[in-house]
């Protein structure tokens, strides 16, 4: 089977990023880059904006609480988000007079992450954007003032509004070749064309097109996503079992073929694929010193928890020489640090971004593998989500947190795998057992905050990829293959409620102590909110 490479995933795109801040990456990364983009269409500065939710969707009762709003306004704003000032979007927002309002309503939608976005630019124009969130910062504009698009923030995106219909796409694909796809969408009687390019488009092209097409409005979106699409390299395997078999015939590791999918998927050079991992992994890194340094910050449930590990050590309260302390405090670190609003990479997603950094960070250290080892076992990973990101995705409001968790704790049960020094396949099976163990988890984060139980979740996860490489690497059998464990991931996910997939109506998030919680956060954001 041949894929096409513009619709799967890439290691960066979709598994290991975004670089973000906030609590949750389907909320706040995906509507930041819903948003800017969203700002690209409307082509004049912001006065105002309305956002509004279905009331059936996941998003009407915590859209606060997990960081919607907060990435929206970000975008909104242009504020990129390792910018200190996300941490106040409304502000930035007060101070540049521009006013933005959330509203409730009812209205058809494909998604339970679908928001709605009424922009007024400060010219007169305005536009109505519909978006949803798709996992892990993925995003999609579906529909522009009634034209249904498709714009997910991968490439350059040139919008023809209210063409002439006397000019066929035909005629436009034979003229602009450079173009990767170009589609025609109609609202009433009115015409949209959306070319797709992989490079800038230039002033040349802009042109070409003044002459050849009539139109009302050009409109250009630029990419918010790290990779560009439209420049892939054809790939030598395309599914797990032709994967490990490619590692086989070419006696390569998990990590060497994670290097060479990302390479074909992004057409960069290794050098370039690599020194961009390094970046990832350094800002992964930096967040379990920050988490370590101590975190502050006033609208979270938990205090900084992760220096009491090595307290506990030095009082002789715990196991004294035990990796399971070193993974506990990375973990909690990376969490902490994305509670108190600081850079962290979703890793697949903002809420298991402690799993893969705390584990790997730790395992690093206790077998003294190089910082190239561990570049390596991050690629593993990367290859891992991917397959996952194939199947179900990584939105726990579709599926609950198996795709967050779960997903996390087989992609860093692979790079465990790839440190010890294990084969393609051993890292394979190591991710099958890992997610086996977290099929069916729940998501129900107490008070909305992605805090708890997703802190214990996350920790979890964690020793679970460790306990789950060690039985690889020993030589248990994984017994169902990863394909069929990630198929049956999506499985049952058909059969749980939808209050346990990151509604904050179900589970742990409606007992009493955690509606007591839930309460009082409520009430003292009204307090301290001007």
């Amino acid at each position: 089977m041949k894929l096409n490479q513009q619709n799967i995933p890439g290691i960066f795109n979709d598994v290991i990023g975004p670089v973000m801040r906030g609590p949750s990456s389907s909320h706040t990364a995906a509507a930041w880059r819903a948003a800017k983009t969203s700002m690209d269409i409307l082509n004049e500065p912001l006065k105002k904006a309305i956002i509004d939710f279905d009331k059936d969707g996941a998003w009407a009762s915590n859209y606060r609480e997990q960081g919607t709003s907060l990435g929206i306004e970000g975008g909104l704003l242009g504020l990129e988000m390792t910018d200190d000032r996300m941490k106040n979007t409304e502000l930035v927002a007060n101070e540049l007079g521009i006013s933005i309002h959330y509203e409730i309503n009812s209205f058809k939608t494909n998604h339970v992450n679908t928001f709605r976005l009424l922009l007024d630019g400060i010219n007169g124009k305005n536009i109505q954007v519909v978006a949803i969130s798709i996992g892990g910062g993925s995003f999609e504009i579906q529909n522009i003032d009634g034209f249904e698009v498709k714009i997910c923030g991968d490439f350059y995106e040139l919008c023809l509004f209210n063409s002439s219909k006397e000019t066929s796409l035909e005629d436009l694909k034979s003229m602009f070749p450079q173009s990767k796809s170009i589609i025609e969408s109609f609202s009433r009687d009115r015409r949209l064309i959306n070319m797709k390019f992989s490079k800038e488009v230039s002033d040349k092209t802009i042109k070409k097109l003044n002459n050849i097409v009539s139109f009302d409005e050009l409109i250009i979106t630029k990419p918010v996503l790290p990779i560009i699409a439209g420049n892939e390299t054809e790939l030598p395997f395309t599914s797990v079992s032709s994967l490990l078999e490619f590692a086989e015939k070419e006696n390569l590791d998990l990590g060497a073929l994670g290097l060479i999918y990302e390479q074909c998927q992004s057409g960069l050079e290794d050098s370039a694929v690599i020194n961009r991992m390094k970046k990832l992994v350094s800002i992964i890194e930096n967040s379990i010193k920050t988490g370590l340094e101590g975190t502050t910050y006033k609208d979270r449930i938990l205090p900084q928890q992760s220096h009491l590990i090595n307290s506990a050590k030095k009082r002789n309260k715990i196991l004294q020489n035990s990796i399971i302390n070193k993974i506990i405090e990375n973990v909690s670190a990376i969490m902490e640090s994305k509670s108190a609003m600081e850079v962290v990479v979703a890793n697949p997603t903002a809420g298991s971004c402690g799993v893969v950094g705390g584990v790997l960070r730790a395992v690093a250290d206790d077998i003294n593998a190089t910082q190239d080892e561990l570049i390596d076992a991050y690629f593993a990973t990367g290859i891992i989500g991917v397959y996952f990101a194939m199947g179900p995705g990584f939105s726990a409001e579709e599926h609950g947190c198996q795709v967050e968790c779960g997903a996390s704790a087989g992609m860093a049960a692979a790079g465990i795998v790839q440190l010890f020094g294990g084969t393609a396949r051993q890292a394979v099976d190591a991710a099958s057992m890992a997610i086996q163990n977290m099929i069916g988890l729940v998501c129900d984060p107490i008070a909305d905050r992605v805090e708890a139980p997703c802190l214990g979740k996350n920790v979890s996860a964690a020793v679970n990829a460790l306990s789950s490489a060690t039985m690889s690497c020993a030589g248990y059998n994984a017994l169902i293959p990863l394909n069929e464990v990630i198929e049956t991931v999506s499985s049952v996910s058909k059969q749980m409620p939808s209050c346990v997939k990151c509604t904050g109506k179900g589970g742990l998030a409606m007992t009493k102590t955690a509606c007591a919680i839930k309460e009082k956060m409520t009430q003292k954001k009204i307090i301290v909110t001007p």
